[in-house]
Formats: C-alpha cells, structure tokens, sequence
C-alpha cells in the first residue's frame, strides 16, 4: 500500500498521489497471487474491474462480478485465499482494519507528503510488534519516497 507521511492511505476512494513506480511493483509484487479488496477499491482499479493476472477475491455485500470471487466476510477472504500460495489484502481501510491481525508481511511505499486523506493505516512504526525489515530510497516526480517491507516480531 502506498502511504503519505501521516499515514493516510487516500480520500474519497481514491489515492491523490499516484506514482507510476508504485504501480509498477504493485503490479510485479501480486501477479500470479490472490489479491484480497473491497469494491470501491475495485472500482478504482483501471477499467473498475478485477485486476488480470491475479485470482481476485471481492469482500462486498454487493453483486458478483465477473472475474472475482465474490466473500462476505474476511474470514471467507481467508478461506479463499487460503487455496492461494501467495494472499495480499490491496485496500481499502475497512478491508485492511479487518484483516490486519492475519497480516505477517506488509509492502509499504512510503510518500514523503500529506495530502488530504480521510482513510488512514496504522503507524506501523509506532507499534512495537512491527519493524522494519527493508527500505528503498527513491524519488519520482520530485517526491522523496521509500519501499518499506514490515514483519510482525
């Protein structure tokens, strides 16, 4: 998930700074992986439809959709991601607050801003059952940014 330097994850169901570089290790991160979401992070998706290449699990109330395997309840996302070797929980907060005691690993990519935000991640560098396990400077569009990868200790 990429994070601005309060936290904040996005407005609006939305993110307000989108790097390229960001998407491009999203993308090269979870193909051939389970990718667990809400739908309005669906919908925010290129083409608002589930991401090719990626068996997509939906946590939603809603409607199927085709190309997604439609759970209602995280505990559902686990079973389903559970015939996956490989599981990421891609957004939004609600889906990340449920699921956040399951996690072990998370990608984070740090944005040296604050934009407005009105969905916001835990601090994982606040809490002590996280660290930071690797970090990767670099710059795009003039923002200072880092790849961060956390484990739970």
């Amino acid at each position: 998930m990429a994070v601005y330097s309060d936290w904040g994850i996005g407005a609006d169901g939305t993110q307000p700074i989108v790097l390229s570089e960001d998407r491009r290790r999203f993308a090269e991160l979870t193909r051939g992986s389970a990718v667990i979401y809400g739908r309005r992070t669906m919908e925010d998706f290129p083409g608002g439809a589930p991401l090719e290449g990626r068996e997509n699990i939906l946590i939603s109330h809603g409607d199927e959709v085709p190309g997604a395997v439609l759970v209602r309840s995280a505990a559902e996302a686990l079973e389903a991601a559970g015939r996956c070797q490989r599981a990421f929980v891609v957004g939004g907060a609600t889906v990340y607050m449920a699921m956040f005691p399951h996690f072990s690993r998370i990608y984070v990519t740090k944005i040296d801003a604050t934009p407005h935000s009105d969905a916001f991640f835990p601090n994982l560098d606040s809490l002590p059952e996280w660290r930071c396990v690797e970090e990767e400077p670099y710059e795009e569009n003039g923002l200072s940014c880092r790849f961060c990868v956390y484990e739970k200790v």
